[in-house]
């Protein structure tokens, strides 16, 4: 089969293989994300961010944070450095990182859907303009030859619609897999930056397992 693709190479062939690489290293490098320094385990991250609290310690929680690039911890954070000045700034804080953060984790994933139109295009081309010179070769050969030139001109032509839908088929299920991994990440990052901003919220009005905010000087 490799043979077979090699002898029909083309310049519309080696446009889709350029797709079909381009295809392999967004779903490499996502996988890089979701598996390794985007992935982390929010539930867990926020039951030690709330005994580090429970034990006054909000620096050792500030580390904890930066010791991880994840989104959660980016969110953390930020929720972490204005814990002190009140609730509506801890929740202005942890929503400018949201907005922040989730495009990242939704970076590149859009494109593989363009690129499995591109593929299904150049594909097409390929057939058509494998079809045009191949009628056009069958117009002047012989007519012993022409069955052959015909039967090796659609072959071809047909190795083009055949390549260039495998590679749309494969952005498709890629877009699919990525598109739900970064959903799940979504999901997660939401529901934790609503957690912590309710644990925040708790510790600073002297929640049991929080910090007493301090006494207010109005009078």
């Amino acid at each position: 089969m490799l043979q077979q693709v090699i002898k029909h190479l083309d310049v519309f062939m080696v446009a889709n293989f350029t797709v079909l690489a381009l295809v392999v290293a967004i779903v490499i490098d996502r996988a890089i994300y979701f598996l390794g320094r985007g992935h982390i385990n929010s539930k867990a991250f926020l039951e030690q961010i709330k005994r580090l609290l429970a034990a006054n310690n909000i620096d050792r929680a500030k580390k904890l944070c930066d010791a991880s690039s994840a989104p959660v911890a980016r969110v953390a954070k930020a929720g972490l450095s204005r814990a002190h000045k009140g609730e509506a700034a801890v929740a202005q804080s942890i929503e400018e990182t949201m907005v922040d953060v989730t495009p990242e984790v939704k970076t590149r994933i859009g494109a593989l859907w363009s690129l499995a139109n591109i593929a299904t295009l150049l594909g097409l081309l390929g057939t058509i303009t494998g079809l045009i010179a191949t009628f056009e070769a069958v117009a002047f050969a012989a007519p012993a030859e022409r069955q052959s030139k015909l039967s090796a001109g659609i072959s071809t032509a047909m190795y083009h619609t055949a390549i260039g839908l495998f590679i749309a088929v494969t952005c498709m299920i890629a877009h699919l897999i990525l598109s739900a991994a970064a959903k799940k990440v979504v999901g997660d990052l939401e529901s934790f930056s609503l957690r912590l901003e309710n644990l925040l919220g708790e510790s600073a009005h002297g929640a049991p397992g929080g910090a007493a905010a301090p006494p207010s000087d109005e009078r």
